[in-house]
């Protein structure tokens, strides 16, 4: 098992899959197309959903991709953990009622551990797989697995409501003893779903072959008449395995832009959350605007405006005077060049603005955060009003979210029931006096008294 560079993970993987008879499809942009019901393309398999429902038929029922994606449920965690990412690449390969179970679990063995691909040594891989499906504990066995690295478990059924679902294979790698000190039994660890660092998830491995319908017991849900193959494998965590670092802010994906991020730091990077959080975020927002999202308050707008924002708190508490976000932006380019050549050509649109956000946000920055110090320090029950909560966005372009975290790094805490109560009120009125808008007088005290730019 050899380093291997991000460019490197992604071309083996699609080599591999392409000499198997797979179409290879690019990634599609983050801003899903026809498509309403989603804010971003989230997994590999979004983009094909069209293949996988029978609205169009593929030229090539064999698929693989490396999808960029976004996800935003777990924003707070990012820099927190080591494997939380908002904009990840979800390496895949898929079967549209072409290939199923057997040929998907030696495509995998091999791709795992032959010396022309990853060659990874079998006896670092351990596989869980659903309690009923004997058939792929046989396929993973013939193939070479160990039966001591196979884990029997009940929840390893892929199934989201009613319509196509199935039993997964979850294939874990083994970093070894120095990610566990007690030296703890793999079986257990499985089937007691700690959360632990030593056996990485790198890859899943859904067969959808079952029709859920509600009322029915999983074990009397019909076969679908067309059976189909799903994975995915997160190529930051394949980086973090194949370049040997502790986590994926360690990797090349990250290093670049951390090493740029410090310079212009006034504190050092010693794994400071704050560090991670702006890499991570500069990633998802370079790439959404790219692919022609924009910054509003509202959707997938509010979501980058979000980010934005929490990264420019982060750069303040490690000494960076903003507006800076558009200056790492480059760096993310440079990095991802190679496999996505277009964010060459867009990099200055996204530069720009990024930067003209920047701009607009800290002219009220400064005000919104002295009226957040002064709720802070007339508290005597470190708690901030739902309503206070509600003034600081209204005014001063403070999202709940960011108030939220501020308040947790210092032990307080407010109420979302009442914000969310306060904000709905706000709207109501806002519907009554539409007729009114459109006076000067209306905006808000902080840009009216926005004189010169802010200090720090």
């Amino acid at each position: 098992m050899r380093y291997m560079t991000h460019n490197e993970i992604r071309n083996t993987w699609l080599k591999f899959f392409e000499e198997h008879k797979h179409m290879v499809t690019p990634s599609a942009p983050l801003v899903p197309i026809n498509d309403d019901s989603l804010l971003w393309i989230n997994a590999g398999v979004t983009p094909l959903k069209k293949y996988f429902d029978g609205r169009e038929v593929p030229a090539n029922r064999r698929i693989t991709n490396v999808q960029k994606c976004i996800r935003t449920n777990d924003i707070e965690n990012v820099g927190v953990t080591k494997r939380h990412q908002t904009f990840f690449e979800m390496m895949g390969n898929f079967s549209v009622g072409d290939y199923f179970r057997k040929e998907a679990i030696s495509f995998a063995y091999e791709l795992l551990t032959s010396p022309k691909y990853f060659g990874i040594d079998k006896s670092l891989i351990y596989v869980t797989h659903y309690t009923n499906d004997l058939e792929a504990r046989d396929k993973w066995i013939e193939e070479g697995l160990d039966s001591s690295h196979l884990v029997a478990l009940d929840g390893n059924f892929w199934e989201i409501g009613e319509g196509p679902c199935g039993p997964d294979s979850e294939i874990f790698f083994d970093r070894g003893e120095k990610y566990d000190n007690e030296n703890h039994n793999a079986l257990e660890l499985f089937k007691k779903d700690e959360d632990q660092e030593r056996y990485v998830e790198i890859w899943n491995i859904v067969f959808s072959q079952y029709n859920a319908k509600p009322g029915v017991k999983r074990e009397e849900y019909k076969e679908l008449p067309s059976k189909n193959i799903d994975t995915g494998a997160g190529l930051e965590r394949w980086c973090c395995i194949f370049q040997g670092v502790d986590s994926n802010f360690e990797t090349d994906l990250f290093k670049g832009i951390i090493n740029y991020t410090e310079k212009i730091a006034s504190i050092k990077y010693n794994g400071q959350k704050e560090y991670k959080v702006i890499a991570d975020h500069i990633r998802a927002v370079t790439f959404a605007l790219a692919d022609n999202a924009s910054f509003e308050n509202y959707g997938r707008g509010y979501v980058l405006r979000r980010l934005l924002r929490r990264s420019i708190i982060m750069g303040k508490k490690i000494g960076i005077k903003p507006p800076f976000m558009y200056k790492i932006a480059p760096h993310v380019s440079e990095i991802m060049k190679e496999a996505y050549p277009y964010i060459v050509n867009e990099i200055d649109k996204v530069v720009d603005t990024i930067k003209k956000e920047e701009e607009l946000f800290l002219n009220t920055l400064e005000h919104g955060e002295n009226k957040l110090k002064e709720l802070i320090s007339s508290s005597t029950n470190k708690v901030i009003s739902g309503e206070d909560a509600a003034k600081l966005y209204d005014t001063y372009g403070f999202p709940i979210e960011l108030t939220k975290e501020y308040l947790e790094d210092l032990g307080y805490t407010t109420s979302i029931e009442e914000f969310n109560k306060y904000m709905e009120y706000q709207k109501d009125l806002s519907r009554k006096n539409q007729k009114q808008e459109g006076s000067m007088s209306s905006q808000n005290k902080a840009l009216l008294e926005f004189k010169k730019p802010i200090s720090y």
